[in-house]
């Protein structure tokens, strides 16, 4: 009996370990910064940051173009997830933004799965990249009638995300398939079929990283989606120009005069979010020409302990 008494007590303490090593485990693989994350993106601008950009504006030839909201940035630097370090002009600014709302089908697609109402097999993860790196209508579309329109619009308007939100004039909206058939439902404000303002996608790319998009795991399953774009024009065509190396999870969007990139950027020790849209038929070039000069103010602006030599 002494030997059943002391053999109880060891599987007690044995037990005890494993349930001490399980949550030790979910803590280390947990971001080591979620216990002190702000709750959203703040529209706060950093002094540094914010003249910085006012200046690239300048200096581009771009002052104008903001002036008159053809042009909307935001800028956040988190390399600090918890003190993220933001610049914006025009961010709530709602413009038509072609194929960049295919990240919140990306989302509704992710929702479902987490549901257990889609599967993630190796065709719909495919089909997924496809819609993100070559930004395939036809993937688009699929990815969307599987999600459902209706249950897309509910997500993006949903306390949870507020991806798109009437008390910021808008932001993320997908009320067309990306097909020749007639819009389901255009955003309510502004009558846009595929729609966005830069701070809601600075939102999205911020919950994102920090693991707040669906759950830890499939914001890592969705960054991993958005990496490796195919087309190389606006931010990567510029970003390959002067850090060939840097690491970019990316979506654009193009129609007519209508410009848009969005992204987060990692080199060099810094990493950060930046999403630009424009009106202009040269929106293209402001695209690349914009994203070298945000990234040297990135580093121009940072820390100096954590700042470029």
């Amino acid at each position: 009996m002494i030997l059943i008494g002391n053999n109880v007590v060891v599987m007690k303490k044995i037990a005890k370990i494993i349930q001490l090593s399980i949550i030790l485990t979910l803590i280390i693989a947990s971001p080591v910064y979620a216990y002190r994350l702000p709750a959203d993106l703040s529209e706060t601008c950093d002094p540094a940051l914010q003249k910085g950009l006012e200046q690239c504006l300048i200096s581009l030839k771009l002052k104008k173009a903001a002036h008159h909201k053809s042009l909307s940035i935001v800028l956040v630097d988190i390399t600090d997830p918890s003190s993220p370090r933001m610049a914006h002009v025009n961010p709530n600014e709602m413009m038509y933004a072609a194929s960049l709302p295919k990240i919140a089908i990306l989302l509704g697609a992710f929702e479902r799965i987490s549901n257990g109402e889609m599967t993630l097999d190796a065709r719909t993860r495919e089909t997924m990249a496809h819609m993100i790196r070559n930004s395939s209508n036809q993937a688009a579309t699929e990815i969307l009638n599987r999600v459902g329109k209706a249950y897309l619009a509910d997500l993006l308007q949903s306390s949870r995300y507020r991806l798109y939100d009437p008390k910021k004039n808008g932001g993320l909206w997908v009320g067309k398939e990306y097909s020749k058939a007639g819009a389901w439902k255009r955003d309510p404000l502004h009558n846009l079929s595929h729609g966005a303002t830069a701070l809601q996608v600075a939102r999205f790319y911020y919950m994102l990283q920090t693991g707040r998009l669906v759950s830890p795991e499939l914001s890592r399953q969705m960054k991993s989606i958005l990496a490796n774009p195919a087309i190389e024009h606006k931010f990567v065509k510029g970003l390959k120009s002067v850090h060939p190396d840097s690491r970019i999870y990316r979506k654009s969007g193009t129609w007519q005069q209508y410009h848009s990139d969005s992204a987060i950027i990692e080199h060099d020790g810094r990493r950060y979010i930046a999403v630009a849209l424009a009106k202009s038929r040269l929106g293209g070039k402001w695209l690349s020409d914009l994203i070298v000069a945000m990234d040297d103010l990135i580093f121009k602006s940072a820390p100096s302990d954590l700042s470029r030599n």
